[in-house]
């Protein structure tokens, strides 16, 4: 077998991604790419390596074997590759993507130790996880601050952070039936706060009334502060109001409503990539 180095890579990546589509956005070229460089390897090695089906592509038995095979060798190369152009290129801007609340008030102020840390320069790009998780698989970001669990093949994750949610509000809401008191939510089907009425009352919130939506948990701070009406928020953007009595908790459950961060990364980058590695150290550091 003398098979194109590039056919091979191409195969890893579309086995790891489960996509030609996502194997061509990862390696940079076109679908029509990708797939001729699965069949030539499929003609050279005189067996499918991929079903092809309406919902994507699935390895074969053989395919699977290949890929065990190869993999640690492709890995190998591309590690090599990495290590060589850092020290013959000028430093990547890292692309960091996560919401824009916590990458704002946990890393922003602290944005000079982080490229300081890192050495290269960084760009924040704000959005929802599913977003920012498809941007990922395609290149389009190289670390992920992530609110759900990653679930898409090609990436890995590691859960670092857990975020404490509050039931919060003015002062002069205190004594009110929370029923009576209005909701400021971040979408219309109330997820942060229907997974806290859950958590906490063990109930939906079905009876509440909703104010106003706001996709911004910054805005909602500032909205509910104003003495609008109450919401669910992390503890880490209302711990300074809460201390100083500009808001108050409407409920104080045994243990709060948790929802855990993941570091989302391609493949094995964290680990191959010293820039990546070292982002990623930073980002623990830093949220907490």
């Amino acid at each position: 077998m003398s098979a194109n180095l590039e056919h091979v890579r191409t195969f890893v990546t579309v086995f790891r991604t489960g996509s030609f589509t996502r194997a061509a956005g990862l390696l940079g070229v076109s679908q029509a790419t990708v797939s001729a460089h699965v069949r030539a390897l499929e003609a050279e090695l005189g067996f499918a390596l991929f079903d092809r089906g309406r919902s994507g592509v699935s390895p074969t038995g053989k395919g699977i074997e290949l890929a065990r095979e190869v993999s640690p060798h492709v890995d190998a190369l591309e590690d090599a590759a990495i290590l060589t152009s850092r020290a013959l290129r000028k430093p990547r801007t890292v692309r960091i993507g996560g919401a824009a609340e916590i990458l704002s008030i946990m890393v922003v102020a602290h944005l000079q130790q982080l490229i300081d840390a890192v050495q290269a320069p960084v760009r924040l790009v704000f959005g929802l996880a599913e977003d920012l998780l498809d941007d990922l698989v395609a290149g389009g970001v190289d670390i992920v601050v992530s609110a759900v669990p990653p679930r898409r093949r090609g990436i890995a994750a590691v859960p670092f952070y857990d975020e404490e949610f509050v039931l919060v509000a003015a002062p002069a809401w205190q004594a009110a039936e929370l029923e009576s008191i209005p909701v400021v939510a971040y979408a219309e089907d109330l997820p942060i706060i229907r997974r806290y009425w859950r958590s906490v009352f063990e109930r939906p919130p079905a009876a509440l009334h909703l104010a106003a939506v706001i996709p911004d948990l910054r805005g909602i701070r500032e909205v509910v502060l104003s003495g609008m009406g109450m919401s669910v928020l992390p503890s880490y953007l209302v711990a300074g109001d809460l201390a100083e009595g500009r808001l108050v908790t409407l409920a104080n459950p045994e243990v709060a409503p948790l929802n855990t961060l993941f570091l989302a990364t391609r493949g094995r980058e964290a680990e191959s990539d010293p820039v990546i590695g070292d982002v990623a150290a930073q980002l623990r550091r830093l949220i907490r």
